[in-house]
């Protein structure tokens, strides 16, 4: 048993090895999301001005930039596997829940760069800062484990349609819904100083949607990828 679950591990890695090296090559996906978040807050941040929006709106904002960077980027895991021909070879060669938990694990990793990147330039565009840092991470954290699983699953879905960038925005918004009303809620709270008492809701709700999300996911996913 240990011997199996290592070489599962080991295959799941080799899939997110695998995208993390095509991703050097092109930058593709790292360039989408990263020029449309620069470009978004610099944007938002010139229209705002010298004015000093409340914390609802800037919760709001956040995600807002998030979502949409994800969404310009995230879908790519499996397009370009179709665009390539690869789709096949991955088919043969592996289960699908490998191919699944490899495409998560790369696009989990994506949405961590984006982050990290997105967060210091919020504060330093949009002058506004956490009040909370605890609360603002836990939520973040969370937050792209949802999107992270969200996506995923309705990448494979799209990759083979014909309109694929378009689909998946249409496809992942009233999916990610849930997700986006508990992460603002959250980063509201964050930046408006309150603690975790006042997020219990918003908390609970989250850990259940990634939980559904990635179960759902995992129990579909087998079909999606091989039809």
């Amino acid at each position: 048993m240990p011997g199996s679950s290592v070489s599962w591990a080991a295959k799941v890695l080799a899939v997110t090895r695998k995208d993390i090296t095509a991703e050097f090559r092109t930058r593709y996906a790292i360039n989408s999301i990263l020029m449309f978040a620069l470009v978004t807050l610099t944007v938002i941040s010139m229209a705002l001005g010298l004015m000093t929006p409340d914390s609802d709106l800037m919760a709001a904002l956040f995600w807002v930039i998030l979502f949409f960077a994800a969404m310009s980027g995230l879908a790519q895991v499996f397009i370009k596997e179709e665009e390539a021909g690869t789709a096949l070879i991955l088919k043969l060669s592996t289960e699908g829940l490998v191919i699944f938990f490899g495409k998560l694990i790369f696009n989990l990793l994506l949405l961590t760069v984006l982050s990290v990147l997105i967060v210091p330039l919020f504060i330093i565009l949009l002058k506004v800062t956490p009040q909370n840092w605890a609360v603002f991470l836990i939520g973040l954290v969370l937050g792209d484990i949802g999107l992270a699983g969200a996506t995923t699953i309705i990448a494979a879905i799209v990759a083979k349609a014909t309109v694929k960038g378009a689909l998946f925005t249409v496809l992942s918004f009233p999916i990610l819904l849930p997700l986006l009303m508990a992460v603002i809620d959250i980063t509201k709270v964050a930046f408006g100083g309150g603690n975790f008492g006042d997020i219990s809701t918003g908390l609970q709700l989250l850990v259940a949607y990634d939980v559904v999300m990635v179960t759902v996911s995992v129990m579909l996913f087998d079909f999606v990828w091989r039809q």
